[in-house]
């Protein structure tokens, strides 16, 4: 059976994270940008993410241009505008697509492990989430428009 442990992203940074080292914490996956109308939405998931990170919690933050072209800038571009504007400590990854042939398999798997409305294995827009258990394995899909605090509860009963 296949869990977040069988895969490698790379960090913002160029580094290579094997995801089985996140196994024992509950993660939650998030494809972001910062020019889109749930860009306030980083506010919410790093106060997720200071509230829950001693207890084992890890917002991963994964940029993405697909919608809108939401996501122009470089890496190092959107890692200042996260820190300046929303304060995110949480660790942000290399630009990816979530959706078609160039899509990342991290999010090939997440999206058949919780397909969204009606079935659907495409992601619709920017920040969408996917909340993955100690032991690597998606939980939950969480619309766009799902405000970071609503998923609270949730991750309390995981950790």
């Amino acid at each position: 059976m296949t869990t977040i442990a069988d895969f490698t992203v790379t960090t913002n940074r160029g580094n290579e994270l094997d995801l089985s080292d996140k196994l024992g914490q509950v993660l939650l996956v998030v494809n972001t940008a910062s020019k889109c109308g749930f860009t306030p939405q980083y506010e919410g998931l790093e106060k997720l993410h200071e509230t829950y990170k001693d207890r084992g919690f890890e917002v991963l933050g994964f940029p993405c241009n697909q919608f809108g072209a939401q996501e122009p800038g470089s890496a190092e571009e959107i890692a200042e505008f996260c820190k300046v504007n929303f304060g995110v400590t949480f660790p942000l990854m290399q630009k990816i697509d979530v959706n078609g042939d160039d899509a990342s398999p991290l999010f090939d798997w997440l999206k058949a492990e919780a397909p969204g409305v009606l079935g659907s294995k495409s992601i619709k827009w920017n920040f969408t989430k996917f909340l993955i258990d100690r032991d690597g394995n998606v939980v939950r899909r969480y619309a766009p428009n799902d405000a970071p605090e609503r998923l609270a509860k949730d991750i309390e009963k995981l950790l």
